[in-house]
């Protein structure tokens, strides 16, 4: 193979373009590791729309773990204080299936659940629906994205009638003001950034807010940097839409027109005057005034929001206030603005339009809604009723399940549930008690397996063929360039194989991953995420953005209902074709500071790592950018409390504690802290985020608050890192608990 394999790169929600060439080409020496192992080049895609060649370091060296640390077979174990054994296949399905029907018979469907993740292709998104919602008769089927994208999963649902982000990546080249709240773009999803900064360089007149606790690689290149306290989202954004009220910047034809709920948002919206607002923000008024006059002179908004938004108590108010603001102003379905969620997972889009989430369906489907489910029935070929009216279990509640042994067994795959989920101590538990437990994983060890009766090896990205999409709604075919290691298969076959173990031959019976996807486009026909158009095939041919249907005649493609921007004719799919304005008011933190726990800690991502390093830690060059883990703090409660940087510093909340060492900064304001969430148990010893934060969910999406907890700061000048002393009770009983001003 000479000519490289064009595909997608399988980290962030950004969906770049990828160029994969084998170690070896001709007149070449073999491109390898500093160990001496072959490994795949790779380089950016210069014709992918939507990174055009652009390549993070994560995509770079994304090669590099492709043969590192692999589960190349299935193994067991009878229970979880043994050694795992090698097993067949034939033993391990065999097992498997067994489990689930002995579950299904004696505690019924609703005790099996599926944890899977953005991880997946869109294939094994749908198999994995087909199998759990329409043959085993459970919605118990929820995604790592619920710790991602719920809220604003709910967030569009609510607002417009649909799920789906109605902007796109040209609108990064085309807007006058962006407007980044909960989001370090730069680190995070730094294609993106490098897009916007780009525009934002070229032309003077185009502003950059950045709305962060932290000064961030992000906020650093804004014109204006909101340090609001964390948790006072909502107080600054209904700031902004008071202002914009009483300077009569708001586009009363749209407002009249095209939506709904105006009267109850401007009753809530007055009491938001600047001067409270900023009092509880912690900024000053005439940076709230000027954040207002940047957006009310601005005739192309676009607002970008990520993980510091979604993951809270309030993720999806804040999701649906950031929204109020381009209803108020009549930023949406043009080009250069709109609210746009940066999707964290490379297929968390997918998953979406797959039904990947326990009270959704293929399609942009809910499950609450009987015609939906009637439709996915008939589409199935099942029996009216298959499908439960009751949403699944989240992902939190699946812990909860484990908990009090209502779940029988839990099948986790392509995601690491031992160090992401919140309240890790009382997750892992849970995870104790579980009566059997699947873990599915391309990757060995990991701290997921600890948990695991049986690890079945799956095929990972370059092993398998299938579909992916990114966040601004581009579809993209990624083929498989090698052969799964050992014998490692593809997710969607493990479901598959399993599902006709289970007697449900006609419903999977699928030759390749070309007729899963066939038969999942045709759920989305005339729905908003219409790609019924698209297949394998055409798809061979460069990435498509949806909506993409296809024609009632033969296979040609009416070009008239795609387009890169949803809502362009202001009408939205509820039932009186508006939009509608919520009211909400900001309640704060889940777990707000107090005496005992007076600091806020907040969680996020680094630029090399990606999500628990089941990856990227694997790979040197990114390891190597990041040796330990830190906690960030300000130079002012660093003098408080007594702590030098690169000091072991003990953050403790109500649930646990991390010992990481010390990097002062005045990026970071006084009386919050900072974590990268990336290290479990199998990287660091007591450097577990969380450990620390707490799994209060948002009401309406069940999204936890991962990125916000009250926390105590420790100094530890006489204790090892790898300690396994837990001496905090002991050093608060004689320390005085330090707080800031």
């Amino acid at each position: 193979m000479t000519k490289p394999v064009k595909t997608l790169c399988p980290y962030c929600g950004v969906g770049c373009g990828l160029e994969v060439l084998p170690p070896a080409l001709p007149g070449k020496p073999v491109n390898r590791d500093s160990a001496g192992t072959p490994i795949w080049r790779v380089r950016g895609d210069q014709a992918h729309p939507s990174s055009k060649g652009q390549v993070c370091v994560k995509g770079a060296t994304v090669t590099g773990a492709l043969d590192k640390d692999r589960l190349r077979y299935p193994m067991m174990r009878d229970s979880l204080d043994q050694p795992f054994r090698q097993v067949t296949w034939e033993a391990a399905l065999q097992r498997v299936v067994r489990e689930l029907k002995t579950v299904h018979a004696n505690q019924g469907p609703d005790a099996i659940c599926m944890y899977g993740s953005g991880q997946f292709q869109t294939e094994d998104y749908y198999i994995a629906q087909k199998l759990l919602k329409g043959c085993l008769g459970t919605n118990n089927f929820d995604a790592n994205s619920r710790l991602c994208m719920s809220s604003a999963v709910a967030g569009y649902i609510q607002s417009f009638g649909s799920d789906g982000p109605p902007a796109c990546y040209d609108d990064l080249e085309q807007t006058d003001c962006a407007f980044l709240i909960g989001t370090n773009t730069a680190e995070c999803h730094p294609i993106v950034f490098n897009r916007l900064l780009k525009h934002h360089k070229k032309n003077r007149h185009v502003k950059m807010i950045v709305v962060d606790p932290r000064r961030t690689k992000t906020a650093e290149k804004a014109d204006l940097h909101l340090a609001i306290k964390p948790g006072t989202d909502i107080n600054l954004l209904n700031g902004i839409a008071h202002l914009l009220m009483r300077w009569g910047k708001f586009d009363s034809l749209f407002i009249d027109e095209c939506t709904s709920g105006f009267a109850s948002f401007a009753g809530v919206i007055s009491q938001y005057p600047p001067e409270l607002v900023a009092r509880a923000c912690g900024i000053r008024v005439d940076e709230l005034e000027k954040a207002a006059r940047y957006w009310s002179e601005s005739q192309r908004v676009l607002s970008l929001w990520s993980m510091g938004i979604n993951q809270s108590s309030e993720g999806t108010a804040k999701c649906r206030t950031i929204i109020n603001l381009h209803l108020m102003t009549g930023t949406i379905g043009k080009p250069g603005c709109g609210p746009f969620s940066l999707t964290g997972q490379p297929n968390a889009m997918g998953g979406r339009e797959a039904g990947g989430l326990a009270h959704i369906l293929p399609g942009y489907r809910v499950v609450k809604n009987p015609q939906h489910r009637q439709e996915v029935e008939q589409a199935w070929q099942r029996p009216p009723g298959s499908i439960s009216s009751q949403p699944g279990l989240a992902a939190w509640d699946m812990i909860l399940g484990l908990e009090n042994q209502s779940v029988g067994v839990f099948w986790v795959a392509a995601t690491n549930p031992a160090v992401s989920m919140p309240d890790i101590k009382r997750t892992k538990a849970a995870l104790l008690k579980s009566r059997f437990t699947i873990c599915q994983d391309a990757y060995y060890p990991t701290e997921m397996a600890d948990y695991a009766h049986v690890l079945l090896p799956a095929a990972q990205w370059g092993e398998k063929t299938g579909i992916m999409t990114n966040s601004e709604r581009v579809v993209n075919y990624c083929p498989a360039f090698r052969e799964p290691v050992g014998e490692a298969r593809a997710d969607w076959e493990i479901f598959a194989e399993v599902g006709r173990r289970l007697g449900f031959e006609k419903e999977f019976a699928f030759a390749n991953s070309a007729e899963v996807y066939a038969e999942f486009v045709q759920l989305t026909r005339d729905r908003i995420c219409d790609m019924s158009g698209l297949s394998h095939d055409l798809l061979k041919n460069g990435p498509i953005q949806w909506p993409f249907p296809a024609c009632a005649v033969g296979d040609t493609i009416d070009a008239t209902a795609t387009g890169k921007r949803l809502y362009t004719n202001h009408r939205f799919p509820t039932e009186d074709g508006r939009a509608k304005f919520s009211a909400f008011h900001a309640k704060g933190l889940a777990e707000a500071p107090d005496p005992n726990y007076p600091f806020v800690l907040t969680t996020g991502r680094l630029y090399g790592h990606w999500h628990t390093q089941s990856r990227t830690g694997r790979i040197e060059k990114v390891a190597g950018m990041y040796p330990n883990p830190f906690v960030e703090i300000h130079p002012r409660d660093a003098a408080r409390i007594g702590i030098q940087e690169g000091e072991v510093l003990e953050v403790r909340s109500r649930r646990g504690f991390a010992r990481v060492p010390t990097k002062i900064t005045k990026a970071i304001a006084p009386g919050t802290v900072f974590i990268p969430m990336h290290w479990g148990a199998l990287w660091a010893k007591h450097a577990e985020v969380n450990a620390l934060t707490h799994p209060e969910v948002c009401p309406i999406s069940l999204e936890p608050e991962l990125k916000a907890c009250a926390v105590q700061l420790i100094p530890t000048k006489n204790l090892s890192i790898d300690s396994d002393e837990d001496t905090a009770d002991q050093l608060a009983s004689s320390l005085v608990t330090h707080s800031h001003p």
